[in-house]
């Protein structure tokens, strides 16, 4: 009898298929969930960009150094987050020539809905694949993702 084909190891482009598949199905699933809970216009890139601001608050000059964008590209998104009342330009404490983007109520109450759906999601997977293996596929993503991995310019690395 000869091995059973569903054994072998499936060809190397599989895996970043998957990987990605299950990044947008997480994704999606959140976005889905903060619409419900009163953010219909959020976009996966406004995440990493309202992660990117922090709770300290940052430049655009800044903002787009974590982003990996250029000064002009971070200020249209911070325009667009102002738009949607997600964060506000102030005066930089530091220096009253520069304004400082910072997280209005709006923007701290979806990051902690995000966080809590995530959590949520989380679980979920967990349900499915059973904790043990899901914490054995994320210790070995750790193992082999480059210790500078929670990298926020993801959104312009797509070119989005």
């Amino acid at each position: 009898m000869g091995a059973d084909p569903a054994d072998e190891a499936p060809p190397g482009f599989v895996l970043p298929l998957l990987l990605f598949a299950g990044f947008r199905a997480f994704i999606d699933e959140v976005h889905a969930e903060l619409a419900r809970q009163g953010h219909p216009d959020l976009r996966p890139a406004h995440g990493f960009a309202l992660q990117a601001v922090g709770g300290a608050g940052v430049t655009a000059g800044e903002l787009g150094r974590r982003l990996g964008v250029s000064k002009q590209a971070a200020g249209k998104t911070v325009d667009r987050l102002a738009g949607l009342g997600y964060v506000e330009r102030v005066d930089d404490p530091a220096d009253a020539r520069r304004k400082h983007v910072r997280l209005t109520a709006r923007g701290h109450d979806v990051l902690a809905r995000s966080a809590a759906v995530m959590e949520s999601l989380r679980a979920r997977w967990a349900d499915a694949l059973g904790e043990g293996r899901l914490r054995d596929l994320e210790r070995g993503l750790r193992t082999v993702v480059p210790g500078d991995h929670f990298r926020l310019d993801a959104s312009n690395w797509f070119g989005a």
